[in-house]
């Protein structure tokens, strides 16, 4: 038993450097990808994570021109109740209360629009026109050449997270660049942090939808979100 140990160790102490890391990879290549434990399963997130981020996601980037190519939707901002018909003349209730305006009418996103001089048929023609849902997830191009009806991201202060809204209105305001003005398609009203958004907070346009696929970034940044906490909390 000695004599093989030593055996062992003896081939072991002569291993060329080559042979060393084809040993090693082989090992890592089964724990990985063959073996079926707890720490293979965390192994395998972590390297999937590792590889979306640092490869993956720069990639993709540069390729759209963007350096956030895919984001998950985390509201309901832009979610639609209904049909386009429907959803067109629904008079906004948050609450239960329905809002009017100043004179005494219904605010609708017909009359909402219609301050922005948009018909029914210009929004029909907008990407995304029956809205998207929270948990999806978008894929974007540079934000360099939008127009209205178009689905902006832009990044604002005091909000963690990019916003996703539609645009509404693009204006000069005497600037050498434009200022964008959004909305959310589910929203009553505009917001301040909507008006007047500089080149500069676009991260870009959505061009792509692919539904409910954002729920698994929503849920490990959410787990990742109580495991902090429990640990914060101890």
């Amino acid at each position: 038993m000695d004599e093989n140990k030593g055996g062992h160790d003896h081939a072991a102490a002569h291993e060329t450097p080559w042979h060393r890391t084809k040993r090693i990879t082989k090992r890592v290549w089964h724990f990985l990808w063959v073996e079926d434990s707890v720490a293979s399963w965390i192994a395998n997130i972590i390297v999937a994570f590792l590889l979306i981020k640092f490869i993956v996601y720069p990639v993709l980037g540069a390729v759209l021109g963007t350096t956030y190519p895919i984001v998950a939707v985390v509201s309901g901002s832009m979610e639609h109740d209904a049909s386009f018909n429907d959803w067109w003349i629904d008079v906004c209730a948050p609450g239960g209360r329905p809002l009017t305006f100043a004179d005494g009418t219904s605010v609708t996103p017909e009359r909402l629009y219609g301050t922005f001089d948009i018909d029914q048929g210009a929004f029909e023609a907008y990407p995304f026109h029956n809205g998207f849902d929270k948990g999806d997830l978008m894929i974007l191009y540079s934000g360099q050449s939008v127009r209205v009806g178009d689905v902006l991201v832009f990044a604002t202060a005091g909000l963690s997270d990019p916003v996703i809204h539609r645009i509404v209105d693009i204006r000069q305001d005497g600037q050498d660049s434009p200022r964008y003005y959004t909305m959310g398609d589910h929203n009553c009203r505009q917001h301040p942090f909507e008006q007047g958004i500089t080149q500069q907070q676009v991260l870009g346009k959505a061009v792509v939808r692919i539904p409910w696929l954002g729920w698994i970034k929503i849920g490990f940044v959410e787990l990742i979100q109580f495991i902090r906490s429990i640990i914060i909390g101890r």
